[in-house]
């Protein structure tokens, strides 16, 4: 019986060791689990929006939506986030302060790309109609509810910045690197 103890032991720890996947994976294995599942319920939904019939317009859908965000919408949130940096680049925070304005411009625009359709069929589009008729729930309310989702992100990173401000000013963060090398650089 003793001889049959550690064979056993020698299986178990074989096991548990191909369960470390860290050095097979680069992540543990709950990682793991979400991926499959994530993939599992995109297959599903990709199934599922496929079986109606229609997917020559789901694939013209697609290939639109990759040309609007590489040839328009690339371009133009470029602009405004150079611009951005820009108008904060006389502060010597400017990289943190920008932060600020970019969360809350690219949650707002994510939004908007997602429910545009009914957004600007809240206006008076035929889109807000076909999606009461499906949903039965209320299809003119998009537009204003994004204008308040944005506002209150807004709003909150606006209260956040000096918030974060004081806390580092308290605790005595650490000059960055790039703050120190211009201070040596010009000799003060």
């Amino acid at each position: 019986m003793r001889t049959r103890r550690p064979a056993v032991r020698e299986r178990v720890v074989r096991a548990l060791g191909a369960l470390r996947l860290p050095r097979r994976y680069g992540e543990g294995p709950l990682h793991l689990l979400l991926m499959l599942a994530s993939f599992a319920l995109t297959g599903y939904a990709g199934v599922r929006l496929l079986a109606g019939g229609q997917w020559p317009l789901v694939l013209a859908w697609f290939a639109g939506a990759a040309l609007l965000h590489d040839l328009v919408l690339l371009p133009l949130y470029a602009l405004a986030d150079r611009a951005v940096v820009r108008w904060t680049a006389g502060s010597g925070a400017h990289h943190t302060r920008t932060a600020y304005v970019r969360v809350p411009a690219a949650l707002s625009g994510l939004l908007l790309l997602v429910w545009f359709p009914l957004i600007v069929g809240s206006a008076g589009g035929g889109s807000a109609a076909h999606y009461e008729a499906t949903t039965r729930l209320p299809g003119g309310v998009f537009l204003t509810r994004w204008l308040l989702v944005t506002a209150g992100l807004c709003a909150l990173s606006a209260l956040w910045l000096p918030v974060r401000t004081v806390q580092r000013r308290l605790r005595g963060a650490p000059r960055r690197r790039s703050e120190t090398k211009q201070r040596s650089a010009s000799g003060v």
